[in-house]
């Protein structure tokens, strides 16, 4: 009788901690996983991991502080529960209730305030995108600095600098324009958004932010490859646009082929919403070198096996607060036995 209670403790607390322990093992795997599965895949993956492990965190953290608000005397009559059963219970514990509700509540106001912030900047990347020159897809500025991105929107533009067209030849123009065309087609920002307000929610998710900027660049590189028919090709106009902004940087820093954000001179085009577009840098950054080197070998393979493995650690942190609730769920039902029992 003991063991089988010692046994139901630990499984409760394994219940309670893997959702928390398990956004440690994917920060550590976000750099592999970025590196070996290939680009659109790792973008998806990494993306719905985060945003998993992120709400079940928080499902972990509400499990036991609605635990302790069962000991509540309102809250126990109301329920019919036997504050005897509830007190011996671990997971009505007090004090275990009010830190779980005090990390509950930052994470969860972290969350709203940069869903809240990504909501305003994809607001200000459209209106800009509505203020620029131009009818098309495409707009070309009349500006010696080296300056490529692509801007979210209904419709989306892909924004060009007269300097960045000058120091690429016709092929690596079509790749540059396929990378940022990519951008549009692929709602990379809306996987980058994602994993921003899925990192603000649970901090330990950090290195998966950086590895999602790095994965959705990626796939925007080898979509510029398959369109120039060269993988090298593309790699050297990842390298030119690179070296040229080193040249000729901007006050904002260049977004040419991923390479920082946009430019000061969005500002004049957008007005406040525009300054603050570019501020938040919906075209972050992949760390160039190693972009340029992964055009430069094979493709990567499909790797099922590793993005399965991924996903299943996703369904470790879904089946762990799944027991959690249903041990809460337990608890209840028991708290409420042994009233009508003291009743009856």
């Amino acid at each position: 009788m003991v063991t089988e209670r010692l046994l139901a403790e630990i499984r409760v607390d394994l219940d309670g901690v893997l959702p928390l322990v398990l956004p440690l093992i994917a920060a550590w795997a976000a750099r592999p996983l970025s590196e070996r599965l290939p680009p659109r895949t790792a973008t998806w993956v990494l993306t719905a991991v985060a945003t998993g492990l992120a709400v079940t965190g928080a499902i972990a953290l509400a499990v036991p502080v609605l635990g302790g608000a069962l000991r509540l005397p309102d809250v126990a009559a109301l329920g019919h529960l036997s504050p005897r059963t509830l007190r011996h219970a671990e997971l009505s514990n007090g004090l275990l209730a009010c830190t779980s509700g005090m990390v509950l509540a930052a994470s969860l106001g972290a969350a709203m305030c940069a869903a809240l912030r990504q909501a305003r900047a994809l607001l200000g990347a459209r209106r800009a995108a509505r203020a620029l020159p131009g009818a098309g897809v495409l707009a070309v500025i009349d500006d010696d600095s080296v300056e490529a991105f692509a801007l979210p929107g209904r419709p989306g533009r892909v924004v060009v600098s007269a300097g960045m067209l000058a120091v690429l030849d016709p092929a690596e123009r079509r790749a540059l324009l396929a990378h940022e065309h990519a951008h549009l087609d692929g709602h990379h920002h809306l996987f980058r958004a994602a994993v921003r307000v899925a990192v603000a929610a649970n901090p330990l998710l950090w290195p998966l932010k950086q590895a999602i900027g790095y994965t959705t660049e990626r796939w925007a590189d080898e979509h510029a490859a398959a369109v120039v028919g060269d993988r090298r090709r593309a790699a050297q106009a990842i390298g030119k646009a690179a070296l040229a902004h080193g040249r000729r940087p901007s006050p904002r820093h260049a977004g040419a082929l991923g390479i920082g954000s946009a430019p000061a001179w969005m500002a004049s085009w957008a007005g406040p919403a525009g300054r603050g577009w570019a501020g938040r840098g919906w075209v972050r950054t992949g760390p160039v070198p190693r972009r340029v080197a992964a055009l430069l070998r094979p493709a990567p393979p499909r790797r099922a096996g590793l993005a399965v493995v991924t996903v299943a650690l996703l369904l470790t942190s879904v089946v762990a607060v799944h027991d959690g609730a249903a041990d809460l769920h337990q608890l209840i039902e028991h708290a409420q036995v042994h009233r009508l029992g003291r009743s009856g």
